[in-house]
């Protein structure tokens, strides 16, 4: 029998061999632990976020990326690129912190007003090998350039230059046989405008005053338009259409219901008549005749026609197979306070005063009388609408003492113009540009169309003729805006016929873009209205016509 103990031995001593006789089983590898991705922690140009400093960027800026860890150097040359919108790269130097997680980037130099695509792409690594997860692209425009393109000169100087400049585009681009101004630059060369005719003969009388032309010259210039309005052109119960052929007189319609009379277009071409008649009173037979083919035109608009059946109001369309297809109802408070006034001021086809007060005036309801800015406007829709409302009648007719029942109108001109100006200013649809110095909101051109701009319909398009046009209003708001526009911007937008029609600097939202056309109607009021700043030369002349006293009477004004 074996002892217990030896048994238990044996077992031990077998059990042992057998495990030793077995292969002996892999160890598993060592599990290794990606490096973490590395992240962009933040982009800063010159020490501020990206995200809310992406306009407005000088041509050399600073531009720092920073990084969670450090990164790959030999990855950053393949990894981030600066280039423009047309895919044009951008030279720069790095150079890197000393812990390698900050990157800081310098331009060599970035053309102003140009937008711009900073990215860093995945290729990018961490200095442990960690993967940037996904490209990133920060944009951002360069501000404008505002060095002086101009030598400066004095304000008069440059007043002058502007007139003188701007007077071309009535002169020089003219329609060679009418000799009436043409609608636009870009508009078909035989459309001439009947409204931006009637500030083209004012901007005449003002080149006669500042010697840009003879008065000979003028005469007959003035001759040639007369004559062609009076013989040649077609009317309808006296009124003209928005436009005509410059060669032959027809109507050229502005659109399938508008193929006839414009009574607010045969209203500023009428104001421009007076104002000339007033200018050439010498007794000679050619001043004479000037003066009585200008009286056959005036005279013979039938404004009472169109009341339509009497009504207390003036419709502005009438066509002759339309009839009153367009029925626009002519009501204030717009650029149409010119039509009521002459419409009364008819020896022949006068309107009432009810016509004024019931139509125009609507009884009361043109009044406003809130405040914007701080500033109280007296007429019309809320922050006053596009500045041209101010501009068109007061060519001729002088705010200055003018007053009614329902506002007095030096009040409505200068205070509309200060809510626009001060609306830029504030900015509130933070559109790049807009400033102390660059403002004015009103109809003019805009990239791809044309709008009225007003503070409810801001696009971001500046129309250089809402602040020089204010100018009698609101002098130093408006010279700081020429100055600008002449002096940083002239290389762009002053050009053979004054300032084009209109410009945006907002690179991100509209592209740096400024108009190459000129409009009549934008370019006459520039030159008139620096003129009544100057010497209220058009203001004196038409308000001098003896019909206009009769009309504003007639209606109940006072200080004229």
């Amino acid at each position: 029998m074996i002892n217990p103990s030896l048994k238990i031995l044996l077992i031990t001593l077998l059990s042992l061999a057998a495990f030793s006789c077995k292969k002996k089983s892999p160890q598993p590898p060592p599990v290794v632990t990606p490096p973490a991705a590395i992240t962009i922690t933040a982009v800063k140009i010159n020490g501020k976020d990206a995200e809310n400093n992406n306009a407005g960027i000088n041509a050399k800026p600073t531009i720092i990326i920073q990084f969670s860890k450090a990164v790959k150097q030999s990855t950053l040359a393949t990894s981030i690129s600066l280039s423009n919108d047309a895919g044009t790269s951008t030279v720069f130097s790095t150079t890197v912190s000393a812990d390698e997680t900050q990157v800081n980037i310098s331009p060599s130099s970035l053309n102003y007003l140009t937008k711009y695509n900073l990215t860093i792409s995945n290729t990018l690594e961490a200095k442990d090998g960690g993967k940037l997860a996904t490209s990133e692209t920060k944009v951002f425009a360069t501000a404008i350039d505002s060095s002086r393109k101009f030598t400066t000169i004095t304000d008069a100087e440059l007043l002058t230059k502007v007139q003188q400049q701007t007077f071309r585009y009535f002169w020089d681009f003219a329609h060679p046989t009418s000799g009436l101004a043409r609608e636009g630059s870009k508009h078909a060369a035989n459309i001439v405008t009947t409204g931006g005719s009637g500030f083209g003969v004012m901007a005449i009388l003002v080149a006669i005053e500042r010697g840009f032309i003879t008065r000979s010259q003028g005469l007959q210039r003035m001759q040639t338009i007369v004559a062609f309005l009076k013989n040649t052109a077609q009317n309808f119960h006296g009124a003209y259409p928005h436009w005509l052929d410059g060669a032959t007189g027809a109507t050229i319609p502005f659109s399938a219901n508008d193929n006839g009379a414009d009574l607010v277009e045969t209203s500023f071409l009428i104001q421009g008549l007076l104002t000339v008649r007033e200018y050439f009173t010498g007794e000679d037979a050619a001043e004479t005749a000037l003066r009585s083919d200008i009286n056959t035109i005036v005279n013979r608009v039938e404004w009472n026609w169109f009341q339509q059946n009497n009504q207390n109001v003036l419709y502005w369309h009438w066509s002759p197979d339309k009839a009153w297809a367009m029925n626009h109802k002519i009501q204030g408070w717009n650029e149409c306070f010119i039509t009521y006034i002459l419409a009364a001021s008819s020896a022949s086809y006068s309107i009432p005063k009810a016509a004024y007060d019931q139509g125009w005036a609507r009884n009361g309801a043109i009044k406003n009388g809130k405040q914007f800015y701080g500033i109280t406007l007296p007429l019309g829709e809320d922050f006053g609408g596009p500045l041209f409302f101010e501009h068109y009648s007061f060519l001729g007719l002088n705010p200055t003492n003018l007053s009614d029942n329902y506002a007095v109108y030096k009040d409505q001109a200068k205070n509309h113009a200060l809510i626009n100006y001060n609306y830029c200013k504030a900015n509130p649809k933070q559109w790049y540009g807009y400033s102390d110095s660059v403002w004015g909101l009103s109809a003019s051109n805009i990239r791809n169309g044309y709008t009225a701009g007003s503070p409810t319909n801001d696009q971001g398009f500046i129309a250089p003729t809402a602040a020089l046009s204010s100018l009698p209003f609101t002098p130093d708001e408006s010279m700081a805006a020429l100055k600008f526009y002449y002096y940083v911007l002239g290389d762009k937008i002053f050009k053979e016929y004054g300032f084009t029609d209109a410009f945006s600097l907002d690179v991100l939202r509209n592209g740096a873009w400024f108009d190459d056309a000129f409009l009549a109607i934008d370019q006459g009021s520039i030159i008139v209205m620096i003129e009544n700043y100057r010497t209220g030369l058009l203001w004196n002349l038409f308000m001098s016509a003896p019909e206009v006293k009769t009309g504003l009477q007639k209606l109940g004004f006072s200080g004229y």
